[in-house]
């Protein structure tokens, strides 16, 4: 049997490019699909955010939470919804379509379906990062700001700062391959250093680093999510900015060359805005893994390869979807809350492992 996929690009593989109105018609179909994915996506997200707030140890009841006849200091229901929860929602969705994207970002880049946000080393530079200021700095807080983000970002940095450098140190241009291998050695220097770290650190710092490296949506209010959402701007713009130069890279190189795409400023651009969005991602929550494969994928095999849509739907269904993993985290050994990185965790590496085999 066909998937919806195989027969689209069987009926496109049919039409004659020269016929104005066969193309108009795909062009449409396109169009109506796309919809129809913004749409389930979007109903999806909307759910997840009314939805997942309600789930925890303690049970909501919605009316209750919405109750305006009560006094908000007086509304328990209320003040568990807005205050303690749904921050921590709406970091999940934050996180999620972000990695979900960067993911997009970084598969396009590399040219490598199993490519994940992490691949180029950002994420294990930022968990050194927040290795370093859990161990051996004193807790510093600074408004919504705390040591350990900080940290973070400043070690993601400091990798994408050291990747770049590798790649271009034997090329003018900007070398995909060598970016790769320098991605994944500096991935295994800095987990060696995660290890050392934890090696010098007493029980009660290792349990802290455990957690963070499990991946940690915990998040105390609504101002580290306004700063996150300002650190991610320039990334949203490039983001917004990169689907058709990607449509023209996936012919390679030289035929995008020969379109009109500069290549050389395309691929920066990709690279340093997947790797700020990584970044900050990873300082507000975590490294959580799987997210950048599972969900590029599974809208790819909805809608095709258009990174036009593909994107702003994995944007959607990326943040609904760790919404939904740390809804269940929460829910599975409650009253005891689970690392929301182990869920998906436990989804993403059979996933992982099926893609793998499908495509070898």
């Amino acid at each position: 049997m066909r998937t919806p996929v195989e027969s689209g690009a069987m009926r496109t593989a049919a039409w004659d490019p020269h016929d104005p109105r066969a193309a108009a018609q795909a062009a449409a179909d396109r169009r109506r699909q796309a919809w129809r994915i913004y749409g389930l996506c979007s109903t999806l997200l909307l759910a997840a955010i009314v939805g997942a707030p309600l789930v925890g140890s303690t049970p909501l009841d919605l009316r209750a939470v919405l109750d305006r006849t009560r006094p908000f200091a007086d509304n328990l229901d209320a003040q568990i919804f807005f205050i303690a929860r749904l921050p921590r929602v709406l970091a999940a969705g934050l996180v999620g379509a972000t990695l979900a994207v960067a993911g997009v970002v970084m598969q396009a880049l590399l040219r490598n379906p199993l490519a994940t946000p992490f691949t180029l080393g950002v994420s294990s530079g930022s968990a050194l990062g927040a290795m370093l200021a859990l161990t051996f700095l004193p807790a510093w807080t600074g408004g919504a700001l705390t040591s350990v983000p900080l940290a973070s970002l400043a070690g993601a940095l400091g990798a994408v700062a050291i990747v770049y450098a590798l790649a271009q140190v034997r090329h003018r241009g900007f070398s995909t391959d060598v970016l790769l291998l320098a991605g994944v050695t500096l991935n295994a220097f800095f987990s060696a250093l995660i290890l050392l770290v934890q090696y010098l650190s007493d029980f009660t710092e290792t349990m802290r680093t455990m957690r963070w490296l499990m991946g940690d949506l915990d998040v105390a209010g609504y101002r580290p999510l306004v700063i996150a959402v300002g650190l991610l701007l320039p990334a949203a713009v490039a983001f917004a900015w990169l689907p058709r130069s990607l449509n023209a890279l996936a012919l390679g190189a030289e035929q995008a060359g020969s379109r009109g795409v500069p290549v050389l400023g395309v691929q920066r651009l990709a690279f340093f805005a997947a790797s700020l969005a990584t970044g900050v991602a990873v300082s507000l929550a975590g490294p959580i893994g799987f997210v950048g494969i599972i969900v590029p994928h599974l809208v790819r095999l909805l809608v095709g390869a258009d990174h036009r849509i593909v994107m702003p739907a994995s944007a959607l269904f990326g943040a609904a979807f760790l919404m939904a993993c740390d809804a269940l985290a929460r829910l599975v050994l409650s009253p005891v809350e689970l690392p929301v990185g182990v869920v998906t965790a436990v989804v993403g590496a059979p996933f992982f492992l099926w893609l793998l085999i499908r495509k070898t």
